[in-house]
């Protein structure tokens, strides 16, 4: 078993869009995988409801942020989409039980700021853990300022930045009716596949 965590403490910054695009890859693969939701919007809980029948299977899990996380039998991977500001007992918990964290940010002064903090606290917790800690870039617009404001700060991390994923529509559409870029023809996600790939790469290092 392997518990991905999708964290940061930031609202808006793409976690359900990692978490389910991450659980359908997996899925697709034909891996047995649920998909939790510790948020208390339920988005990516959401996503599972709209997720039509035909699609590979990805199982709910369910999971109460404060509450033991109880993985599920009889499966390899669990994706976890946390909530924003998890801290106290769960952020304990998430911290022992997880194998590989993503943390998704995107070129927001906000989000950078936010997210530093929580890096630090992330990598001081990580000391007695075996958690390994990537960082992802979402909804990137290459060329303007906000781009080079995220490089910036992202190439001073001590954590590796496994990838990034443009700020592309087509992730709003899909998500609409429970897909992910896994899910439909490859002629209309071809610019987004390939910027999955170090992603996957770095997260099958650990779930292989």
């Amino acid at each position: 078993m392997s518990l991905i965590v999708v964290a940061n403490p930031k609202g808006g910054v793409g976690k359900s869009t990692l978490s389910t695009n991450l659980a359908g890859w997996f899925a697709a693969q034909g891996e047995p995988v649920v998909l939790g939701d510790m948020d208390r919007q339920q988005s990516a809980r959401t996503w599972l409801r709209l997720r039509p029948e035909a699609a590979a299977t990805i199982g709910a899990w369910d999971v109460a942020e404060g509450e033991p996380l109880k993985l599920p039998r009889g499966t390899r991977v669990a994706v976890l989409d946390t909530p924003a500001n998890l801290h106290g007992p769960g952020f304990d918990e998430m911290m022992r039980r997880a194998d590989t964290m993503l943390v998704p940010i995107t070129p927001s002064l906000f989000d950078i700021y936010a997210t530093r903090e929580f890096l630090t606290r992330v990598l001081t917790h990580r000391r007695g853990s075996r958690v390994r800690v990537g960082v992802v870039g979402m909804r990137v617009r290459e060329g303007t300022i906000a781009a080079e404001q995220l490089h910036a700060f992202i190439e001073g991390l001590e954590v590796p930045v496994v990838g990034e994923i443009r700020d592309a529509q087509v992730y709003v559409h899909l998500a609409a009716h429970g897909l992910t870029v896994w899910d439909v023809a490859t002629s209309r996600v071809e610019r987004e596949l390939p910027q999955w790939q170090p992603i996957l790469e770095w997260v099958q290092q650990e779930t292989a």
